[in-house]
């Protein structure tokens, strides 16, 4: 089992969200912590070569275990979108979504639409040190609120009430939206596979 999990990632929300589901057994560092707070490519027109082009550049550059992450939100009235394109939906730059312009753009789009179901998925690409990458996925499915709702979490979080749910993802606490949350079913399922090639003697984990 590794000791130490570099993301591919400056966001310090992931880095909480995926070390509060590790806790201790796990150190999970970011590129900041590295000293480095530039881009990292998203070059692919899906979530899995998104991830996999970031874990890849990642290892490549530090050659530490290292996972990186590509999430969307699809919009089943808006044919999936924005999908691979969530965090720049409106052109932005700003991966915490802090000016609010993406959830903008959407409720925009999503006006007098009554068919408002969507799903986060999270695509994770983890890269070990002998070269090889899997992946693990996560989503929850939910409705996209006619306003932002609660101040907590970040992106989308606001406007996205998960199924059987009356608050937003922004209005529950971090522990209750890892439980159920498309990130934190990817995260699972990425310990649950450590665990077993660990049991395995797999030597490439």
């Amino acid at each position: 089992m590794i000791n130490k999990l570099l993301l591919a990632t400056g966001n310090s929300h992931k880095v909480f969200e995926i070390q509060a589901l590790f806790g201790d057994s796990l150190s999970v560092i970011s590129l900041r912590d590295l000293g480095y707070s530039g881009d990292i490519p998203e070059n692919q027109p899906t979530l899995e070569g998104n991830a996999r082009e970031k874990a890849e550049w990642v290892f490549q550059r530090y050659g530490l275990p290292c996972l990186a992450d590509d999430t969307g939100l699809e919009v089943a009235a808006l044919g999936g979108r924005p999908g691979v394109y969530s965090a720049r939906y409106a052109g932005e730059t700003d991966k915490a979504f802090q000016s609010g312009a993406n959830i903008a753009k959407l409720l925009k789009e999503m006006s007098g639409i009554t068919d408002r179901t969507a799903r986060f998925r999270t695509v994770l690409a983890y890269a070990d040190p002998q070269g090889l990458v899997r992946f693990f996925e996560g989503s929850v499915c939910g409705n996209i609120a006619e306003n932002p709702r609660g101040s907590a979490g970040f992106g989308y979080d606001a406007v996205f009430i998960p199924e059987g749910f009356t608050r937003s993802f922004a209005e529950m606490t971090p522990e209750a939206k890892n439980g159920i949350s498309h990130r934190g079913r990817a995260i699972q399922a990425f310990a649950e596979g450590l665990q077993f090639f660990s049991q395995a003697g797999d030597r490439n984990i």
